[in-house]
């Protein structure tokens, strides 16, 4: 039984959370701040978290970043804002979907499943044996990469983008493949947000190696390809 954690401070939202996912066979725990998310997250015992924007202590988008840099569990934000912006910002800071107030509560639990099925799925990488002879190795079942021996602090979205590449070593994707593969909702995202991801990922990985610094190429006029570093 997935067990997802609600951050949310008005109680009438919470409690229909709750009733919409134990009503799909969800295991839920309800908090009302920032701080008790992080402090709970730290167990890795939650399938997923949905996080509320607004809360009283400190913004959903700061919670986020501060779980990002502690797993990389999935993450859909719950936000009355429904600018551009925003949604943008929800998702460049590592949220795997978002869904705006009011909403319909089958949506939620549709919305939580998919992510479920998106991460258990890993990007459709059926190999958990890592990728030891290229430098970068990637475990699925923990759900990390590391660059020649050293774990890269990656979020859910920069993860889903590596193992994507990991998966077909040479294959040029689309920006339009890159969402489709990393974002529950492709829709949501836009091209210049796989360029963000990828110039940080790239940054990330260059930091860790040198030897790094060229894995993923620019196709000019097509995408993205992965490259093996050289020994």
């Amino acid at each position: 039984m997935p067990h997802i954690l609600i951050v949310e401070d008005e109680f009438s939202i919470a409690e229909t959370i709750i009733y919409a996912l134990e009503t799909e066979h969800f295991q839920t725990t309800h908090v009302t701040t920032g701080a008790e998310a992080i402090e709970l997250n730290a167990d890795n015992k939650y399938a997923l978290v949905v996080l509320d924007i607004g809360l009283p202590d400190q913004t959903g988008l700061d919670v986020c970043q501060k779980i990002r840099k502690e797993s990389n569990v999935p993450l859909l934000f719950l936000t009355a804002r429904d600018s551009e912006l925003d949604r943008i910002l929800g998702l460049e800071f590592g949220a795997d979907d978002y869904i705006t107030k009011p909403f319909s509560p089958r949506e939620l639990a549709a919305r939580i499943k998919a992510i479920l099925r998106r991460t258990s799925n890993k990007n459709n990488i059926s190999n958990n044996t890592p990728h030891s002879d290229t430098g970068i190795s990637i475990d699925t079942q923990a759900m990390t990469i590391h660059c020649y021996g050293e774990q890269v602090d990656l979020t859910a979205h920069e993860y889903k983008l590596l193992a994507t590449f990991l998966s077909q070593p040479g294959r040029t994707f689309t920006r339009e493949q890159l969402l489709e593969h990393a974002w529950d909702d492709p829709g949501s995202a836009m091209d210049r947000t796989i360029d963000a991801h990828i110039k940080t990922l790239r940054a990330k990985l260059t930091a860790v190696s040198p030897k790094c610094d060229k894995v993923i190429q620019t196709r000019r006029g097509l995408g993205y390809c992965y490259q093996s570093p050289t020994a």
